[in-house]
């Protein structure tokens, strides 16, 4: 029951961010413009991967060429199909990290306007953007490691249908919330060993949060629209749940009057 309710607590921190940007429309839209960019540069890729996904899979294919012809078009079609599904895929899975190298600057000063922090780490962005890239592609690497698997797994029957969409949303979630939480966690000068820790320490959260901005990201506009409120949420969690800030010290009382 508590790990339930700490899922649906992360799950709540999106909402609260949603909340956030709706009351300050001006970083909404802002943080809309790299989302905007991203999103052009995924279905032009995902275009282009769609018109020649069966040139490709005929290139990945010459040991089919002396096929029989129903068997060779099966294969290649399926090869073909396979391709475009895995590029949908891994677009879900990098839209993220892309828009907040494009938006860098932009979602630090989001991050820093949601959860403002006294001694904070101010690194240039032109700086940062460099350890985002290398942090994200190590992200990826790992997120990879699994979602492989458990895109096979998915063309066995029943299991494929069943469990393999609820892991691997679990999967891809946890890594969203890697990649989102890591503005935040940054200027408390954590790397990405550090934060890996928190975010493995409250799994029920991170997977609540994750999971529900993954869901959103499906549907391909919204995943835009949702960006900012992603960004601010992830900053909530941060500041109120993963790393909270230590309490100030109370004042000393003042003396009685003679």
């Amino acid at each position: 029951m508590r790990s339930m309710r700490e899922f649906a607590g992360g799950v709540g921190f999106f909402f609260q961010g949603l909340r956030w940007v709706a009351k300050n429309g001006k970083w909404w839209g802002f943080g809309l413009v790299p989302a905007l960019v991203a999103f052009v540069i995924y279905v032009a890729a995902l275009v282009y991967l769609g018109n020649n996904a069966t040139g490709i899979a005929d290139f990945l294919t010459p040991f089919a060429d002396g096929w029989a012809a129903g068997w060779r078009d099966f294969l290649r079609g399926a090869l073909a199909v396979l391709l475009f599904i895995g590029g949908l895929a891994l677009a879900v899975l990098t839209f993220t990290a892309l828009t907040l190298a494009i938006g860098e600057p932009f979602y630090e000063k989001l991050s820093e306007k949601v959860d403002p922090l006294h001694g904070a780490d101010d690194v240039p962005w032109w700086r940062s953007i460099p350890r985002s890239i290398r942090d994200s592609l190590v992200t990826l690497l790992y997120a990879l490691m699994f979602t492989i698997p458990l895109f096979f797994l998915g063309f066995v029957p029943v299991v494929g249908q069943t469990v393999v969409p609820v892991l691997g949303a679990l999967v891809s979630g946890f890594f969203l919330t890697v990649e989102l939480t890591s503005l935040a966690m940054e200027r408390r000068g954590m790397n990405r060993r550090a934060r890996f820790g928190v975010l493995r320490a409250n799994k029920a959260p991170a997977l609540g949060f994750g999971v529900v901005v993954f869901l959103i990201f499906l549907v391909p506009f919204v995943a835009v629209v949702a960006m900012p409120a992603a960004v601010a949420g992830a900053a909530l969690m941060v500041r109120s749940r993963l790393v909270p800030l230590p309490a100030e010290p109370a004042r000393p009382a003042a003396p009685p009057a003679p």
